[in-house]
């Protein structure tokens, strides 16, 4: 699959903005630069990792992938009236977005079971949640990200209500795209931050590296978990290129 960028945006733009080293901050996957007093600019590395980063690996064209996904989803959440931190997407792995403080909290939607729910209480794997769940985690890898209230997200000065409607708005708007993909939307992470005007907004990234989609018909992993399960970077790479493939066709 040939990696294009967005032809309606400017491929020169990138060279006129000044990126000042070193970086903001180093992510597992992603970095993040100072652009000015309103704006970063994320890179998308070809990283992957799992298990809070004890495994890892290095699939060519991955963080371009992630971040053409990532793009073509802001645009459609903009779209639906869902605020985001994206500007623009000025290189194939490259993306200018609002600078925001982050709130230090990792919103998860879940569908259907998988992953940590099942680990964790009797549910077994492929159980429909409906309505969906909303759940809060402590993002903070040293404390091992442990999961939230409500009311210790007030504890901590947080007002989870706007998290909360965003995300299962998120959810059913992800699902309507989603579901021409013959894909079903298991779980997804969000991350959010608010503007120096006390605006909130959608922030990090959305892609398969944060979501788990099975297929309809199969119920064959189009995520991450190829990787948690198999460690086939091929595998990877395959599925989410196939993901950004349809989601183009939809966006023409």
């Amino acid at each position: 699959m040939e990696l294009k960028a967005n032809p309606n945006n400017n491929p020169d733009k990138l060279h006129r903005i000044i990126i000042k080293h070193p970086a903001l901050t180093d992510g597992k996957v992603k970095s993040v630069y100072d652009v000015d007093a309103h704006r970063v600019m994320i890179k998308y590395r070809d990283e992957v990792t799992a298990f809070d980063g004890k495994k890892k690996s290095t699939p060519e064209t991955k963080g371009r992938i992630c971040c053409l996904i990532s793009e073509l989803l802001f645009t459609y959440l903009e779209k639906q009236g869902i605020k985001t931190h994206y500007i623009d997407c000025p290189s194939l792995d490259t993306m200018l977005c609002r600078k925001l403080t982050i709130v230090p909290i990792e919103v998860i939607v879940r569908n259907i079971a998988a992953g940590s729910i099942v680990k964790n209480t009797t549910l077994t794997e492929g159980t429909v949640i409906s309505p969906p769940l909303v759940e809060y985690f402590l993002k903070d890898d040293s404390k091992g990200d442990p999961l939230l209230t409500q009311d210790r997200i007030r504890l901590m000065g947080i007002d989870p209500e706007p998290m909360y409607h965003i995300a299962k708005d998120v959810n059913l708007h992800l699902q309507e795209m989603f579901s021409q993909l013959d894909l079903d939307v298991v779980d997804f992470k969000l991350e959010f931050g608010y503007d120096a005007d006390g605006e909130l907004y959608v922030a990090d990234e959305i892609s398969p590296d944060s979501m788990r989609l099975w297929g309809k018909k199969d119920g064959r992993s189009n995520d991450k978990d190829i990787f948690r399960k198999y460690g086939s970077d091929e595998a990877l790479i395959a599925a989410y290129g196939d993901i950004l493939k349809g989601l183009r066709q939809l966006a023409v």
